[in-house]
Order: C-alpha cells, then structure tokens, then sequence
C-alpha cells in the first residue's frame, strides 16, 4: 500500500516532516484490522447474552451486569492508560492488550458460573481498555493533514467488528452454544501478529525528537479559557453518552423487544440487528471525511437530531421497513463515532492519549451504565415502554449548539501557540 511519503511506512529514519505532513495509509488500515478483531472479540459478550440468559438462567438485570462490568473496566482504565501514555507512550502495550483480550476469551468459553463470565469480560475490558488509545494515537501519528478520514478508518476497523455480534450468535453460539467463543482465539492471534507490526513502527516514530517536542508543547491557558474547554469536554461526553444508551439498549436488548412483541425468532432477530450495526459502521466510515468538509460540530448536530425521527419510529414497526429504518438510522447515527473523537482531539490538543480515552472509553462506560439501568426499568415496567423512551434520546443531540465552533476551536489553538 502506497503512502504519502517515497518510503512507504515511516521509520526511524524517515525525516520528522515526512511523518507530520504525510498520511501512512499502511498504518491506518493495519490499526483498523486490529480495531476490527478487538471489537469483534467484544462483540462477543452482548452476542453471548441470549445463550447465557438461557443455558445460566439470568435475568435481564443480571446481563445488563454483564455488560455494565465489561463497560466499566475499558471505561476506567482507557483514560488512564491514555493519561500514561500521553507522558510516556509505550509501543509494548499494543499486543499485550490483545494478550488479555486472547485471556478473556478461553475464560469466556469454559466459564461454568456466572461471576467466571463477570471475571472473563474483565480480562476483555482491559485489552480494550489497553489498545483504544494507544491505537488512536498511533492512527493521529499516520493521519498526516488527514485526521477526519484517518479517524474513520480506524474506527470503522471497530464498527465492523462489532457488527460482527448478530452473526455471531446465529452462526456459532446458537449451533455451539458458549463453547463457540473458542473459535476467537483465532482473531486475537491475529490481532498478536499485527500489533506487534504496528509497535514497531509506532516505536521507530517515536525516535523522531521532532515528534517528541511536537507531543509535549506546554501551552498557555487562561482561567477563562479553561472554564470554556471544560464545559465543551463535558458537553461532548453527555452527548457520547446519549448516543451510547441508545446503542446499548439496540445492542443488549433490541432482540428481545423483537422476540416479545412481534414473535420475531432470536436468531432472526439478530439479523435485523446486524443491518443496524453494519449500517453503522457505513456510517462511521463516511463521519469523517464529512466533517473534514462540513465541520465537526454539524457533524455530531446533524447524527443526533438527524437520526431522531428514525429512533422514534423504530419501536412500532417490523418487517421490510423496519430494516430500512434501522439502516438509515444506522449511518446517521454513528457518522459522529469518529468526528466526536477528533473534535476532543481539537479541543485539548497534545493530549490524544487522555482524550481518545475519555470519549472512547468513560463515556462508553457511563453507556455500560445506561445498559443496566435499562435491564432494571425493564424488569420493572417490562421492554416494551422502556424501548420506545430510549428512542427519544437522540432528541438530547439539540445541546451541540452550545458546543464551541470549529472556528473557534482553531482560533483557540492558534492564540494558545503564539500563531
């Protein structure tokens, strides 16, 4: 694969400038394979859930515990391994999340109990929890001037994967049963192999002093300025978070909603999960370079509200047009996976590490908790009334108004470096 530079990948003698300015389209697409078999190992878990609720006898409380401890270990440790990284980047740590993905999943599939399958997932949170910002960093190192389509290529690697999950459950879990998580060994071993690919060459990028100094520019910030930046991070999460209780209720227990309302098969079921999720990562991939064009903000704004009317409709139809809603809403939805990484990127330049980890990881860990606030509504008032409210949550997208501009991120960025 060609790159932008006459040397194909960067190394450790490629010149500081080459690595800036040029887009490693070699890179990119080998991170995205691996973001591709790290999340399908993670689809895993919500694609086990029908098999364990039947064969452990669990109630949807106890699944959406399940997911809630899975989302809660990435969540808590990919900011901090991204703060430590941020600091002291470390190349190593690549194939060794994957190491402890490939653990989690033998426990997974020779798990006999219900807190074994809580302690496997724990393995499978840490090696997400190990790659997502490290793989996003290395993804801003091989952007070049590309960050918006060098950002949906790495996460649409992860949209795809976790688009895997529906197929997963018709194809291996429900012919095998929990035993069929084995077969992902395979995909971890993969993932090894390219890891330690792309470690090597994020450790030769690494050598160039220039990229160093470029990473560790201490900016001035006033108070005033801070206060604005924080409030724009906040906001950005809460609007992570919507999106992300939205797809954990689709996620987690869409199919049931399927199965008790219009007597749709589990296995059939999963089918209409997997157009929504593959529209997903359509939509991923496309996020980006339209931000590139239209902004970031009217990215996020537009996969909100734009997605509403379609999450609405959802609940009360099935059939034919149920697939096109789900697809449609699929692509509008996830268009901002991507944009809403790069705008915190914009927005606390230098810290791609933290960042990356806040939004990928704490964000979709708080979504861990919307997943087991659900599974309790449910018990509660039953699924029906619970999946009709959560398709009104894109409606929240309204408060990207009060995010900052692209303008007025760039103006930021500009006054902070003295340009």
């Amino acid at each position: 694969m060609q790159t932008g530079t006459n040397h194909g990948i960067a190394s450790k003698t490629s010149a500081p400038s080459q690595i800036a300015s040029s887009t490693t389209f070699r890179i990119l697409f080998a991170v995205s394979i691996v973001h591709l078999c790290n999340d399908m190992m993670q689809s895993v878990i919500p694609a086990m859930f029908p098999i364990l609720k039947s064969e452990l006898d669990l109630s949807y409380r106890q699944v959406g515990f399940i997911f809630f401890i899975f989302q809660l270990t990435a969540s808590i440790m990919q900011p901090v391994v991204g703060i430590f990284t941020d600091k002291r980047p470390f190349p190593g740590l690549l194939p060794l999340g994957m190491v402890s993905s490939l653990i989690g999943i033998v426990l997974l599939a020779f798990a006999p109990s219900y807190v074994l399958i809580l302690f496997a997932v724990i393995f499978i949170g840490l090696g997400s929890a190990a790659f997502h910002p490290e793989g996003s960093r290395v993804s801003h190192l091989a952007a070049g001037g590309r960050k918006g389509m060098a950002q949906s290529i790495f996460q649409v690697g992860g949209n795809t994967g976790s688009a895997m999950g529906p197929i997963i459950t018709k194809w291996i879990l429900l012919p095998l049963g929990q035993f069929g998580a084995i077969w992902f060994t395979g995909i971890a071993a993969i993932g090894i192999f390219v890891q330690l690919y792309v470690a090597k060459w994020y450790r030769g990028v690494l050598q160039s002093s220039q990229v160093r100094k470029k990473s560790t520019i201490k900016r001035s910030i006033s108070p005033q300025r801070k206060k604005a930046i924080t409030f724009a991070m906040v906001l950005l999460l809460f609007l992570v978070l919507f999106r992300s209780w939205y797809g954990a209720a689709i996620s987690t227990y869409y199919a049931f909603y399927l199965n008790e309302t219009f007597g749709v098969l589990i296995e059939d079921a999963q089918m209409y999960l997997f157009v929504y999720l593959v529209a997903g990562a359509v939509g991923t991939f496309i996020g980006g370079p339209l931000a590139d064009v239209f902004g970031k903000r009217n990215v996020i704004f537009f996969s909100m509200l734009g997605a509403a009317p379609l999450s609405i409709a959802i609940p009360y139809v099935d059939g034919p047009l149920l697939l096109v809603l789900l697809a449609l809403n699929g692509i509008i939805m996830m268009s901002s996976f991507s944009v809403t990484v790069i705008y915190a990127q914009a927005l606390v330049p230098g810290k791609i590490g933290m960042v990356s980890g806040l939004v990928t990881g704490l964000a979709f860990g708080l979504g861990g908790v919307g997943a087991l606030a659900i599974g309790d509504m449910i018990e509660t008032f039953t699924i029906a009334p619970i999946m009709k409210l959560a398709g009104y949550l894109p409606l929240l997208g309204v408060l990207t108004f009060l995010l900052p501009s692209d303008r007025k991120l760039v103006s930021w960025t500009e006054e902070a470096q003295g340009e």
